[in-house]
């Protein structure tokens, strides 16, 4: 387990699709671990979750291979390799970062994201717009956040309300009893819910500022991440910039194109907003402590969720109401990610993007064309060639260093 749950999390570069892709590979294919049914049910099981699926599957995998140790085995592998790169980014970032060279080879990895941005909001809408009450929900969310200004949280509440009561129930549909007992569930709650709570409440104690902070944020932000990193990041943005100052607009972009080229789930961008938040109000020591606690509450509560939730699956499925509020939610983060798209899209190509009275407002005399045409030249690469993502990503960065030295 330990060898091939730790190739999955060296090689799971390119997102959720690259990342389910690969690990159906392993564990189906090649080791005959799970049934193709399993890995099925298991997969929408994580997908009605809040955090990374990926991950999840992976700790669901382990899980029900050898329990609760097998689970902290293939989850652990899935993301300390990423996390491991993330921090070593980080601080070349905090250190070099500044520098007009790699400010320019960003200007290439920002424009390859918004090409990444767009294909990963074709792929979904493919998969979640099958009729019209679902493009319904995706503009009325597009229209919320990006007018209106409405929480992220609030928006996937509604649109689980919608899909729940909208939902007709299948009569014929027979719920399997569970695996385990309430008391057993309960008992693994209050035990992961400690793990979790726990370093929170020592840091809030010790009165511990930043770090606090952190804990809390990030630990609302892993409750409420349905839909997967792109559909939170608009929201995370706009509370850790606006809100609560700890880094710029043009820092949260960097981050983004960064935590793209890391393997494991994008969620952990989360960890690099840490790192670079500690290290402007404390340095290196409080960013290396940052970047830790944002970890531990990012991923913590993966664990919780498969380890009480996994023996309901077939029970849960069996649920067309449930099944009914995920569709409307899915159906409702087509529509944040297009809001993200369109967001990132405009601080990329515009060096000036205040927020107006209906959402950004970019002035136009800050349009750059030779960001647009970096741009135009990603989506090419990728959704024309249909190149590699980090191939790229890194044909982009140099061509974007070039054009800066030879300007």
């Amino acid at each position: 387990m330990f060898r091939v749950f730790g190739r999955i999390g060296l090689l799971s570069f390119g997102g959720p699709a690259a990342h389910i892709s690969l690990m159906h590979a392993e564990l189906v294919d090649r080791h005959k671990w799970l049934s193709e049914k399993q890995f099925l049910q298991a997969l929408s099981f994580c997908m009605l979750l809040p955090g990374p699926e990926a991950m999840q599957l992976a700790t669901y995998a382990g899980w029900r291979l050898r329990g609760v140790p097998g689970g902290l085995i293939a989850g652990l592998l899935f993301v300390l390799p990423g996390a491991a790169v993330i921090v070593a980014l980080a601080m070349g970032y905090a250190v070099y970062g500044q520098l007009p060279l790699v400010q320019a080879v960003f200007v290439g990895i920002k424009a390859t994201v918004v090409a990444i941005l767009l294909q990963a909001l074709l792929r979904l809408s493919q998969r979640a717009l099958t009729g019209g009450l679902a493009r319904a929900l995706a503009l009325a969310a597009f229209a919320a956040i990006f007018f209106l200004s409405i929480p992220f949280p609030i928006i996937i509440a509604a649109a689980a309300l919608i899909g729940f009561v909208l939902s007709t129930a299948d009569p014929e549909a027979v719920a399997a009893p569970p695996d385990r007992s309430w008391p057993a569930t309960l008992r693994t709650v209050l035990v992961w819910g400690a793990i979790w709570a726990t370093p929170v409440a020592t840091l809030w104690l010790s009165g511990a500022g930043l770090l606090v902070d952190l804990s809390i944020f990030f630990s609302k932000l892993a409750v409420v991440t349905f839909g997967g990193a792109y559909a939170v990041l608009a929201y995370m943005t706009q509370e850790i910039v606006q809100d609560y100052g700890w880094i710029t607009t043009a820092q949260m972009i960097d981050a983004l194109g960064l935590a793209e080229t890391t393997p494991g789930p994008l969620i952990l961008v989360t960890e690099f907003v840490g790192f670079l938040a500690g290290y402007a109000q404390g340095g290196p020591w409080l960013a290396l402590a940052a970047a830790m606690v944002t970890l531990w509450v990012t991923f913590v509560p993966c664990f919780l969720w498969i380890f009480a939730g996994a023996p309901y699956i077939e029970t849960l499925l069996a649920r067309p109401r449930l099944k009914g509020a995920f569709d409307a939610i899915s159906a409702s983060v087509v529509g944040v990610i297009l809001n993200l798209s369109v967001w990132f899209t405009l601080n990329v190509l515009f060096a000036t993007v205040p927020t107006g009275r209906f959402g950004p407002a970019p002035e136009m005399a800050s349009f750059s064309a030779l960001n647009a045409g970096f741009v135009g030249l990603a989506g090419v690469l990728l959704l024309g060639l249909r190149l590699p993502m980090l191939a790229v990503l890194g044909t982009m960065g140099a061509v974007a260093g070039m054009w800066a030295m030879l300007a």
